[in-house]
């Protein structure tokens, strides 16, 4: 086994689940950007996605690696502000508010999992250490 893979294995449970379920949330979202919009695919695979978006937000509770305030770091307060921004997404496509639904998915998007993703490949932090060694 890889000395990226020995280190995700000894990760914690919580922490192998929420990094599993932000890149299916990367993957399916770049999926939906691809695909044709409003077709019964897109719809299915939204919903799959605001799920998956819902886990990665709430899985990230339990993760304290990074203490800043007691157990939390401003990294909580994002998945707060995903959360939210997921209920906006869903309120606005019911609305039949399709323009700002897109802008507000697109939005989430680059600003939950491709920005943060970045800081996950910050040095020291575990996916740094997965991909690029210690």
């Amino acid at each position: 086994m890889s000395d990226g893979l020995a280190l995700f294995a000894a990760a914690s449970p919580i922490i192998q689940v929420h990094a599993v379920m932000a890149t299916a949330a990367i993957l399916i979202g770049g999926v939906q950007f691809a695909m044709p919009k409003g077709t019964a695919t897109h719809r299915l695979m939204g919903r799959a996605w605001i799920t998956i978006m819902g886990l990665v937000a709430l899985s990230s509770f339990a993760i304290h690696e990074l203490r800043i305030f007691g157990d939390f770091s401003p990294i909580h307060l994002l998945s707060v502000l995903v959360l939210v921004a997921l209920w906006q997404g869903i309120r606005l496509i019911r609305r039949g508010d399709i323009a700002r639904h897109k802008r507000a998915m697109a939005r989430l998007y680059i600003l939950a999992l491709v920005i943060t993703g970045l800081f996950t490949f910050l040095p020291g932090r575990l996916m740094y250490r997965i991909f690029f060694g210690q």
